[in-house]
């Protein structure tokens, strides 16, 4: 089967459709928010360590992922993701009120509020999806979320800068808060049959349940903490971009030029995830990925536009690799009871390092010329892959029937 007649497979379900069309519009406002919160914050202070942590109090919730999971598992998930829009569409409108530093205080406690309702719905949206969509074609799936929500890098960050630029942050917050309500009607048209959840038994048992998943499984155990390994480094990263910027000599709004191509390369690396995940089997593909990674991150140090460009596309078709390719391990090895905690926990686990590497990143990039930091970043980022490349070689050689999984 050919990657171009699987994505028209998997486009050609009703439910699949809808849920990738909320994707586009949320992922949209998203993407424009997340760019112009940094944006706003350097603008109110001058300072780039406080602008790299209004993308920490975005990230900050996924400490949270395990417990915050637990409400996928506890309750209907179509509903629950109807919810958490309805929340945001309500909640980020109260932006309108900050127009000066003093504000910062409302602007960090609606990112962080953002963040924890969006673990709510990346663990809800990943389990009803295992329900609408043929398991077989869950990488394919999983591709076209990951070029949808990063393809919205090709015009979301573009579009909120200009926005920014002419009517400021407030107006970016307003877009954002519409997306979401568009969102909605698309998440009500779903045709999905959900059963009662039952209840969770055992109090202590019911958040830690995922992680005792993971851990006894060795294949998903290898790839969720690869994943963790490559958000870290993606954190420390994503904190010396505006340190970049200043060293091309640009504006802090050219980071939205960068966050563009970045989404050109996801886009790409989307589209063929499925066939990359049958072809290489999950652990070799997401080492491919972080390679490819780890060399651009390096590469940014070198004080060149076009260098910078290139960069930013091979990091965004490597960082999803390793992401694409856990959940999707996640998603089939997980029963159905589990899997709101499970892949919340893998989210926690992947997603909880990039809120490390963030503080790092804002830190360091006061003390140390990103010059500097960035080589050191990316050859940690280059041995990581390389470990888990031998740990698919090892898992070769004890299963050859395993290595290139469905």
């Amino acid at each position: 089967m050919t990657p171009t007649w699987t994505v028209l497979r998997v486009l050609r379900d009703r439910n699949a459709g809808l849920y990738l069309s909320g994707v586009v519009v949320s992922g949209f406002g998203t993407s424009a928010l997340w760019l112009a919160s940094g944006v706003w914050v350097k603008d109110l202070t001058g300072s780039d360590g406080l602008a790299a942590l209004s993308m920490l109090a975005m990230w900050a919730p996924t400490l949270f992922g395990p417990l915050l999971g637990t409400l996928a598992d506890r309750t209907r998930r179509k509903p629950l993701l109807i919810a958490t829009n309805v929340l945001l569409a309500a909640l980020l409108p109260t932006l309108l009120t900050v127009d000066s530093a003093d504000g910062l205080w409302l602007l960090f406690a609606v990112l962080f509020v953002y963040g924890a309702a969006g673990v709510v719905h990346d663990a809800a949206d990943s389990a009803l999806v295992v329900t609408a969509v043929d398991r077989s074609l869950l990488g394919d799936f999983n591709g076209l979320r990951m070029t949808a929500t990063e393809g919205m890098k090709l015009v979301a960050p573009l579009a909120g800068a200009g926005l920014y630029t002419a009517y400021g942050g407030p107006s970016v917050a307003l877009l954002d808060a519409m997306t979401f309500v568009l969102a909605i009607g698309l998440y009500v048209g779903l045709r999905v049959r959900e059963e009662k959840p039952r209840p969770l038994s055992g109090r202590r048992g019911q958040t830690s349940e995922g992680a005792r998943h993971l851990w006894a499984h060795p294949r998903l155990r290898s790839l969720v903490l690869a994943g963790g390994t490559t958000m870290l480094c993606a954190g420390v990263n994503g904190a010396l971009v505006y340190a970049v910027v200043d060293g091309l000599g640009h504006s802090p709004a050219y980071a939205g030029l960068l966050a563009a191509v970045q989404g050109a390369g996801s886009v790409a690396v989307g589209l063929f995830s499925g066939a990359g995940l049958r072809r290489l089997g999950a652990p070799r593909f997401a080492a491919c990925g972080m390679a490819v990674t780890a060399v651009a991150a390096a590469l940014r140090a070198v004080p060149s536009d076009a260098v910078a460009l290139v960069c930013s596309a091979a990091i965004g078709a490597g960082l999803p690799c390793v992401l694409i390719a856990a959940l999707t391990a996640v998603q089939r090895e997980t029963p159905d009871a589990l899997l709101g905690r499970t892949v919340a926990t893998a989210n926690t686990l992947m997603f909880a390092p990039n809120v490390v590497g963030l503080a790092v990143g804002a830190g360091l990039v006061e003390l140390v010329d990103h010059r500097l930091l960035l080589p050191f970043l990316g050859l940690a980022w280059l041995v990581a892959a390389a470990q888990l490349a031998a740990s698919a070689e090892r898992t070769v050689s004890r299963s050859p029937s395993d290595a290139n999984p469905a």
